[in-house]
């Protein structure tokens, strides 16, 4: 089995199992041990969070600053015209998921948590303080990354990509082993407060609707490339079938490039060298499926446990954000939500519980994302073509 499936079937067996051993110990139980075990589910709860919480400003640093300094020093028209194209589409992926969610969710009659869903005792509790504020990690990553860009400090660019394959590291040893048992005991919770079997159905509605928000922005992204190039965005897309299928195997832009590559190459509207230059870049930064997914649900999520959708002005903050984050995101199942947990902390003002929420219906839908994601490749990939015909740029 690939990492990508196992990693996905432990996500299913902890949702399931945290579900169901909730929904048999409910709040109140008289049976023998049931205080014994929602005690250790609470502390087990707290602890996993506490130390995801700690993992939070390491990760905003890890990715954006050496993100920022890669692209600097590295900075052509060419890149500089697929980096905007890629931000662009993400963005506006996000906006129109945050358009939908403002007129869609609150017609779901979802029956808000934040009455009736207790927290679970937690007996035995151990703080881990973050290094410093989600929002200042941030902010330092900005400053950090562009002042070593005009400032040529090349010693301080490696030690910041070294970082990044530290943190990276992290992500993958500590963080992603820990999300199954983080996501079994927040269901745990769910079952044992008595909202999972109001709430999972709005979950379900929620994941079809974001599937049919993917499908509508390829639309828009091939239809827009299109036009722009004067050369037909069907005649791309249809070669595709192959890198999407694989994408939603593998759950990873990185493992379904060679695919994408292919499929790509084939296409008759596509420059060899734009494919071969834009096809690899987007694969890094070029998350739109991703985006629109997690803004959507993090608006259902606002719903069921707090009650509320969030400001729009907090909304519109949030989806601008995000696309910069979805650039210097980890290439690992969930990568996106992973990278964006101080996002949804720090500008949404999630809890544990929110968070855990996020990262359970995020990630078992990941697949398909990734499959928006690289399938937009394309769409960009025939704009950098329009783009480089209409500037004269000689094909290499």
């Amino acid at each position: 089995m690939k990492k990508s499936e196992n990693f996905l079937a432990k996500l299913l067996v902890g949702v399931v199992a945290g579900a169901v051993l909730g929904l048999l110990i409910p709040q109140g139980s008289t049976l023998p041990f049931a205080e014994a075990v929602v005690n250790i589910v609470g502390t087990v709860k707290y602890i996993l969070g506490q130390l995801i919480n700690f993992c939070v400003p390491l990760i905003i640093i890890g990715f954006i600053a050496p993100s920022i300094t890669k692209l600097g020093s590295n900075a052509t028209r060419l890149l500089g015209v697929a980096i905007v194209i890629a931000y662009v589409s993400s963005v506006l992926a996000a906006f129109m998921s945050m358009g939908a969610g403002y007129a869609i969710i609150p017609h779901l009659n979802i029956a808000s948590a934040a009455e009736e869903g207790a927290g679970l005792p937690v007996p035995f509790e151990l703080a881990i303080p973050q290094i410093m504020p989600v929002m200042s990690a941030l902010v330092f990553s900005v400053l950090i990354g562009l002042a070593a860009v005009w400032t040529k400090a090349k010693t301080v660019a490696t030690i910041l990509e070294e970082f990044q394959n530290i943190v990276l590291d992290i992500v993958k040893r500590v963080v992603i082993p820990i999300l199954p048992f983080f996501i079994a005991s927040t269901f745990f919770q769910l079952g044992w407060n008595g909202s999972i079997t109001k709430q999972l159905p709005v979950f379900l509605i929620a994941i079809v609707i974001v599937m049919a928000g993917h499908y509508i922005w390829l639309a828009i992204l091939y239809l827009t490339a299109g036009a722009y190039s004067g050369r037909s965005g069907i005649e791309v897309v249809k070669h595709y079938g192959p890198a999407y299928l694989t994408a939603v195997g593998t759950m990873s832009s990185a493992a379904t490039l060679a695919v994408a590559l292919q499929c790509a190459h084939k296409s008759e509207n596509l420059r060899s060298d734009m494919v071969d230059f834009g096809v690899p870049l987007f694969a890094n930064i070029h998350l739109c499926g991703s985006v629109l997914t997690e803004v959507f649900f993090c608006m259902t999520v606002s719903q069921v446990l707090y009650g509320e959708l969030p400001e729009f002005g907090t909304m519109a903050l949030f989806c601008v954000l995000l696309a910069v984050f979805a650039i210097g995101a980890p290439g690992v199942p969930g990568g996106t939500v992973v990278a964006s947990l101080g996002l949804i902390a720090g500008v949404l003002m999630f809890d544990d519980a929110g968070r855990g929420l996020m990262l359970a219906i995020f990630a078992l839908q990941d697949s398909f994302g990734t499959a928006c994601n690289v399938t937009g490749d394309g769409a960009l990939t025939l704009i950098l073509t329009g783009y480089a015909e209409k500037h004269g740029i000689a094909k290499t």
